[in-house]
């Protein structure tokens, strides 16, 4: 996952020691330099921010107190050439605290300091979802991350998860669109996988969970391209 990331410092070198760093870090997508507290607050206003450079350190609005003034704020890194702040930085849970002039390597610690946080909160968000749906006259609560594959049978589709399986009343195209389409694939008219169920392809076949799912030929080639830019 990609990170996007602002970061608010009034001093220019500042700013451009960060940007440099951000930019030898895949993992985190740099959206905008502010100088001041104003200039971040617009930003949050209208991009999707999960993660904040802050300086501490500014001009008529400190960095922390403008922190502590946001309702739903990103998580913050904050930056700043003087250690005295650190404590009262780490009493708003910041990932961490970075003392000017700092190498390219305790910046990547911080990095990786936020990411395991993301991971982590992703990862719990993702085995708590789940999504309803009714077969038999019943609601059967399944989890996305249990449901290995889905097969379209006329006006029915059949939802294999764990080691159980349901027959839903639905078109295949309605069922397929309810699921995050970074982690479904079809890979046949009939056909959707969860992609990291997958566990063999073997020529225009795909086994899951001992079952073989044939790749259509319409699908083939993206279906392949997405296996070689995951591999």
């Amino acid at each position: 996952m990609r990170i996007n990331c602002i970061v608010v410092d009034d001093e220019p070198a500042s700013r451009d020691i960060l940007e440099k760093y951000i930019s030898d870090c895949p993992a985190i997508n740099l959206i905008c330099c502010c100088r001041n507290a104003m200039e971040a607050s617009g930003i949050l206003n209208k991009e999707d921010i999960q993660l904040i450079f802050l300086d501490i350190n500014m001009p008529k609005i400190s960095g922390l107190k403008f922190y502590k003034s946001l309702t739903n704020p990103p998580y913050v890194i904050f930056t700043t050439a003087y250690p005295e702040y650190a404590v009262e930085g780490f009493e708003v849970d910041a990932i961490d605290y970075l003392l000017k002039p700092f190498p390219f390597e305790r910046f990547l610690k911080a990095v990786n300091k936020a990411l395991d946080k993301f991971n982590s909160i992703k990862q719990e968000t993702r085995q708590n979802a789940f999504i309803l749906f009714k077969s038999d006259k019943k609601l059967y609560r399944v989890v996305l991350d249990e449901i290995n594959y889905l097969e379209a049978l006329g006006d029915y589709v059949r939802i294999y998860y764990q080691d159980k399986s349901i027959l839903v009343h639905e078109t295949f195209q309605n069922i397929f669109g309810q699921l995050p389409e970074k982690e479904f694939v079809r890979v046949h008219k009939s056909f959707a996988i969860a992609f990291n169920k997958l566990e063999v392809i073997e020529g225009n076949m795909i086994k899951i969970k001992g079952k073989s799912i044939p790749i259509g030929q319409t699908y083939r080639a993206e279906f392949l391209n997405l296996v070689k830019s995951r591999g």
